[in-house]
């Protein structure tokens, strides 16, 4: 092990609560090398993030490190002091986490926070800082990186703020990068642009990186080995093809199966047997459109951010909503559900213009009801105060003026069962609640007024292989049964071509192409699609590659 960039020994972190001792992580070994690159995979629970906030030193007040021992360059930096760790983070070891948006200062310019992140390890003049910070907007792909600058996080997308995280982490120049995660929020284009940044920059600065992953293909494509990990024990590792190739341990088994692949259906995911292909009855075939978006624009500060596009949907269709971040997808989604105004063209649904509805009036009127959303990140749209029962009950009393009594219970309790939550979690509030049960109550709560549009705006981004394929079967399911019309945005292509009949295809602004699924995927017309879809990480493609 000498020479070793970190060497975990045998790592025991606990946490103290007030309902016990919770052993998070249970005998954790690892050892990387300058230039090397691990990958850790495992559902939510495993101990992945709480073993990388053990190595830089930012476990929470009530976690314990049992025993163990971890060495970075040789020091011993298990209980480091505090202003030793302070010099290590940031120059030595950095970090990109999970959430930007709770990982950045709201009030602070982003430009200004890469600035801080510089200087507190660099003394140099102002105006060099900030000309280190532009080319580090630029490197992430940050367009117009000069009017960026000044931006608050509020102003950017989910997106824009994860590569202004990745940014500040490697400003320093480390020679251990831990990412969390780092490309949740991502297009796959953008995505495959910051992971080749980051393995451009361990070839030629020689770092270390520990990638946090539940994207197998991502694992696959940029990581030399992995490390599988369960209820916080380590059951698999070894070299990426090997493991990929042939997995031993049963749950490794499981993560593989539950992962998207090209030709994979939703029931493949979950090993259903095949489910019947919707067959339209001739009466249906015919019918008039559901929803008809004609030459719609949205503009911000004079520039348009959605320009002319045009979209129709016929009821019980799933129509699938891909590009880039900024390519307008999420504008035109709110735009659609009444969330926010549109500044030209018509959206009309089911014959009635939305635009002709006042304000103030729509969120009471049947439109409000006929089309709901589901939202990206469950955790920042569900009401912290709200149980899950009043999360999922408060459109009803609003919308169906359904009291509180039996009626509203029953309704509530069947929603909740149709979408696989068990009563005895309706008790309980968001934080109490997994990812996976947070993105039921959000589909709960969506589907609980009966809608005839559903839009979803990457309901899955943020959830574990498993527990995607469950919520991708339930929304399926749902789809089957009710006949409700799918508006799927996503940043995910094998999820959209799994879940979707028609594939709309945007890029800064505007509508590129359109097509059937199948013939988009196998035959896109455009470079622009042509480029999203090879830059989709599949496991089997690098295996096919070493074969």
């Amino acid at each position: 092990m000498n020479g070793s960039l970190l060497v975990v020994r045998d790592l025991h972190v606990a946490f103290h609560t007030r309902g016990g001792v919770v052993d998070a992580v249970r005998g954790i070994g690892l050892e990387l090398a300058a230039g090397d690159t691990l990958a850790i995979v495992g559902e939510s629970g495993s101990g992945k993030s709480v073993t990388a906030y053990s190595v830089m030193q930012l476990l929470d007040r009530s976690a314990r490190i049992k025993q163990g021992q971890i060495v970075f360059r040789g020091e011993d930096i298990t209980r480091p002091a505090p202003a030793r760790m302070k010099t290590l983070r940031g120059a030595a070891i950095s970090m990109v986490f999970q959430s930007p948006r709770t990982a950045l200062n709201p009030i602070r310019p982003i430009g200004r926070q890469i600035m801080d992140a510089l200087s507190a390890h660099n003394a140099a003049p102002e105006a060099e800082l900030r000309n280190r910070a532009l080319e580090l907007l630029e490197a992430v792909r940050i367009r117009d990186a000069e009017s960026r600058f000044d931006a608050y996080p509020e102003q950017l997308s989910g997106g824009m703020c994860q590569r202004v995280m990745i940014a500040m982490a490697i400003a320093c120049n480390p020679a251990l990068l831990i990412a969390d995660e780092p490309t949740t929020g991502l297009d796959v284009t953008t995505q495959k642009t910051v992971m080749d940044l980051l393995t451009r920059l361990i070839a030629e600065r020689n770092m270390g990186l520990i990638l946090i992953t539940h994207d197998l293909g991502l694992a696959a494509r940029y990581c030399r080995n992995v490390m599988v990990m369960e209820k916080g024990q380590v059951v698999e590792r070894a070299p990426t093809l090997e493991l990929f190739s042939n997995p031993t341990h049963p749950y490794t088994r499981k993560l593989v199966a539950a992962s998207p692949t090209f030709d994979s259906t939703v029931n493949d995911l979950v090993g259903a047997p095949p489910a019947a292909p919707i067959v339209r009855p001739p009466e249906e075939r015919g019918t008039p459109l559901l929803l008809d978006v004609q030459a719609v624009t949205k503009r911000y500060s004079g520039s348009p951010v959605v320009d002319q596009v045009s979209l129709t949907m016929k009821r019980g269709e799933s129509v699938g909503l891909v590009g880039e971040s900024g390519s307008g997808k999420s504008t035109l989604s709110r735009m659609i559900c009444r969330l926010i105004d549109h500044d030209g063209g018509s959206v009309v649904f089911d014959g009635e213009d939305i635009g002709d509805v006042p304000a103030r009036d729509f969120h009471a009127s049947p439109l409000r009801r006929d089309i709901q959303i589901v939202f990206q990140d469950p955790h920042e749209s569900l009401n912290p105060r709200f149980s899950a029962f009043d999360c999922i009950a408060h459109p009803v009393r609003r919308l169906l003026k359904i009291k509180d009594g039996a009626e509203l219970r029953r309704r509530v309790e069947e929603v909740a069962e149709r979408c696989g939550l068990p009563r005895r979690l309706l008790s309980r509030f968001p934080h109490q609640l997994s990812g996976g049960e947070k993105a039921r109550v959000g589909i709960a709560r969506a589907i609980a007024v009966g809608p005839r549009l559903l839009v979803l705006d990457e309901p899955t981004a943020a959830l574990d292989v498993s527990v995607q394929a469950v919520v991708l079967k339930l929304l399926d399911d749902l789809r089957r049964d009710s006949g409700l019309a799918f508006l799927f945005v996503s940043h995910d292509l094998n999820v959209v071509r799994m879940m979707c009949e028609r594939i709309v295809v945007m890029r800064r602004g505007t509508v590129v192409e359109e097509g059937e699924s199948d013939v988009l995927f196998r035959a896109p017309r455009t470079d622009y699609t042509r480029d999203l879809l090879a830059a989709i990480p599949h496991f089997e493609h690098r295996l096919q590659a070493a074969s």
